[in-house]
């Protein structure tokens, strides 16, 4: 029971996809029915919809905040830098990696922001800045008090640049694929594939949202009260 009570802080909604009038639809049917009370009873405000056609093609989805890093990681995973050829893209690859440790950097990404503001009175992240002032750059002073930012913000860019660079939409087409992480397809699944597809999606909720942090088992800090009481 601890998993299903669990599932609406990880999961905003999970629908399920079956053909009324197709066997390979039973288990997906037979697991909502055994279960909908149960769960809806430990997840009250989370919608668990049933969605019912002809031919409906049975499955289980949800939806799953992914960030670019779970995408880069996901891209790398499944080799999806690749030449025309079909061979693996090591410099896309690189230039994936390396966008990973600069995501995770966090000092990185203080320093991106702090730098930001080092000339007064001007916002190179401002809309329209490069329509209303494009050479803002070569301003002296502006290029003098703004250097690190500069820097920091044109590797971020060109490193950006080489990894979105693919052939055929590679990096749109990595994306699909991500997104369809968000479905489990079942058909002819039982029961037990049913549960163990929702426990799959509980688990890259658990990675991927954050709708209400789990609260500890047990107190491991203690703060006294007033020391006069």
């Amino acid at each position: 029971m601890s998993w299903k009570a669990c599932l609406s802080r990880h999961l905003p909604i999970v629908r399920f996809f079956a053909c009324p009038k197709s066997p390979a639809s039973r288990g997906v049917f037979s697991w909502y029915q055994k279960n909908y009370e149960e769960l809806k009873m430990l997840n009250p405000t989370m919608p668990l919809l049933l969605r019912c056609s002809d031919n409906a093609m049975p499955a289980i989805t949800t939806e799953l905040s992914f960030t670019t890093s779970h995408l880069l990681k996901y891209m790398l995973q499944k080799n999806k830098f690749q030449n025309p050829d079909g061979s693996p893209n090591e410099e896309r690859r690189e230039a994936a990696q390396k966008m990973l440790g600069y995501l995770a950097d966090e000092n990185l990404k203080k320093e991106y922001e702090v730098t930001r503001w080092n000339s007064p009175g001007f916002d190179p992240q401002r809309p329209f800045l490069e329509e209303d002032f494009p050479d803002w750059q070569s301003d002296p002073k502006i290029s003098t008090d703004l250097k690190r930012y500069i820097e920091i913000h044109n590797e971020l860019e060109n490193t950006w640049a080489l990894v979105t660079s693919g052939p055929n939409q590679e990096w749109t087409r990595g994306e699909n694929a991500l997104l369809m992480c968000q479905r489990v397809d079942l058909w002819c699944a039982g029961e037990a594939e049913v549960e163990a597809a929702l426990k799959h999606l509980l688990n890259l909720g658990k990675e991927c949202n954050d709708l209400v942090p789990d609260n500890p088992e047990y107190v491991t800090e203690f703060y006294p009260g007033a020391s006069d009481l």
